[in-house]
C-alpha cells in the first residue's frame, strides 16, 4: 500500500507540473503615446485594453494574459527600441498599439523577424499591412472615411472643395483617396494644402481656402488638433461666408468635441464610430468605459483598442492557446463579430479592417455635443487594396 501511495504521488506530481508547464503566460506588449503630443491616443487605447480584461478575464484557452505597458511618447526610435526589446527580453507572444504610422512602420521589420503578431490598434496609412505579414489591423484605414465623405459631398450639392491635411503619412493618403474621388464624381479640387504636423498654424492655410471660395473646406488631422482647427475656421469667418466644413472624424474626436464648443455645432465628418452610435453593444460599451474611467468618453481610439484585444483573445480560442506567431495571425484572418461600432471584419486576404463608414454630424443631445451619425456606407474595404488587382 505503501508503495501505491509513493506512485500514486509521483504521479500526481507530475500531472501538477504538467498543469504548470501547459498554463504559461502569454504576455502581450502594448506600446503606446503615454507621454506627448499624442497622449490623449494612448489614454484611450490603455483604458480599453483594461476595460477588455477586466470584462472578459485575463485568462484564455487556459493561459494567463499579462499586458505590459511601455510608452513610445510618439517617437519612432523608440518605437523600434522598446518592440525588440519586448519581443527579446519579455518574450512577448503580440505586440499592440502604435500610436501613429512612423511608429508602426518602425516595428514591422521586428515583428517579420520575430514571427510575431502586430495588431494595430490605431495608426492608419493603407500600407502598414503591407510592411509585415505580421501585421494585422483593428484601426480604421484613413481612405476610408475619406471615400465616404468624397461620395457624400458630391451627393449633398458641393462641387468645389479645398483639401487641408497635416503634412504626413495619413495626410497623404487622406489627400489622394479624398481628392481622387472628389474629381472622379466630377467635383473640382481648387487646392490642396499641407500643414505641418507639429505646432501647426492653420490661419495662413485657412485664409488661402477663403480666396478661393470654394463650396465646402475637406480637412483631415490626427485626432486632438482638430479643436485648433474648427476655432481658427470660425474665427477667421469661413463658416459666415458660405463655406462648408466637412472632415474625417479625427477632426470633431468625441475625447474633444463636446469642450469643442458652438463652434462645430452642424459639422459634419465621417468615421466608423461616434459615441453617440445607437446600438445597444455601444450603449453597454460607454456605460462600462465610463465608469471605470470616471467619466471620460471613450472615443474611437478605444473602440479599436478594445476591437485589437478581442482579435487576439478570440485568435489564442482558435490556437487553444498556442502563441506560434503564424498560427495567431492565420487565426485572426476573417474573425467577424459585433464591436461598439457595428459589424466588424479582418480581411483575409489584407489582414486590414472592413466596417461602417457613417456621416456624422455635430449636434447636442441632452446638453453635450456629439456625432450624430445620419447615413451608413455598409462594411466598407480599405479602397486603396480594393483598387489593386
Amino acid at each position: 500500500m505503501t508503495r501505491i501511495r509513493m506512485v500514486l504521488a509521483a504521479m500526481a506530481t507530475l500531472m501538477l507540473a504538467g498543469t504548470a508547464e501547459a498554463q504559461q503566460t502569454v504576455r502581450i506588449g502594448l506600446i503606446l503615446p503615454m507621454t506627448g503630443p499624442f497622449q490623449s491616443t494612448g489614454r484611450q487605447i490603455d483604458a480599453a485594453v483594461k476595460l477588455y480584461m477586466q470584462q472578459h478575464g485575463d485568462s484564455v484557452a487556459g493561459q494567463k494574459i499579462e499586458v505590459i505597458l511601455r510608452d513610445d511618447a510618439g517617437v519612432a526610435d523608440t518605437t523600434r527600441r522598446l518592440a525588440q526589446e519586448l519581443v527579446v527580453r519579455d518574450k512577448v507572444a503580440v505586440l499592440a498599439g502604435f500610436g501613429l504610422t512612423p511608429l508602426a512602420m518602425a516595428t514591422a521589420p521586428i515583428a517579420t523577424q520575430a514571427k510575431v503578431p502586430m495588431v494595430v490598434m490605431a495608426a492608419a496609412t493603407s500600407s502598414i499591412t503591407q510592411q509585415s505579414p505580421f501585421v494585422v489591423r483593428t484601426a480604421q484605414v484613413v481612405a476610408q472615411p475619406a471615400v465616404a465623405i468624397a461620395d457624400w459631398a458630391l451627393q449633398n450639392g458641393v462641387k468645389r472643395v479645398v483639401s487641408l491635411v497635416s503634412d504626413y503619412g495619413p495626410g497623404y493618403d487622406v489627400e489622394k483617396w479624398f481628392n481622387d474621388r472628389f474629381r472622379q464624381g466630377g467635383g473640382e479640387v481648387l487646392a490642396a494644402l499641407r500643414v505641418p504636423l507639429a505646432n501647426p498654424d492653420f490661419a495662413p492655410f485657412l485664409q488661402r481656402a477663403a480666396d478661393a471660395k470654394p463650396d465646402a473646406l475637406f480637412a483631415f488631422v490626427p485626432s486632438g488638433v482638430g479643436s485648433i482647427l474648427a476655432k481658427q475656421f470660425v474665427e477667421r469667418g469661413l463658416d459666415k461666408s458660405g463655406i462648408r466644413f466637412i472632415a474625417t472624424g479625427d477632426v470633431t474626436d468625441d475625447d474633444i468635441v463636446n469642450a469643442m464648443g458652438d463652434v462645430v455645432l452642424g459639422m459634419v465628418t465621417s468615421g466608423p464610430y461616434s459615441a453617440a452610435h445607437p446600438s445597444d453593444t455601444n450603449k453597454a460599451f460607454i456605460q462600462a468605459f465610463e465608469k471605470a474611467n470616471n467619466g471620460m468618453r471613450p472615443n474611437f481610439m478605444a473602440v479599436f483598442g478594445y476591437d485589437g484585444m478581442h482579435a487576439i483573445y478570440a485568435a489564442l480560442e482558435k490556437t487553444k492557446g498556442g502563441i506560434d506567431g503564424t498560427a495567431l495571425v492565420e487565426a485572426m484572418k476573417g474573425l467577424s463579430w459585433e464591436s461598439p461600432r457595428g459589424p466588424i471584419m479582418i480581411d483575409p486576404q489584407t489582414r486590414d479592417v472592413v466596417h461602417n463608414l457613417y456621416i456624422r454630424k455635430v449636434e447636442k443631445v441632452d446638453g453635450a455635443l456629439y456625432n450624430v451619425e445620419f447615413a451608413t456606407f455598409p462594411m466598407m474595404k480599405d479602397p486603396a487594396k480594393a483598387a489593386q488587382p
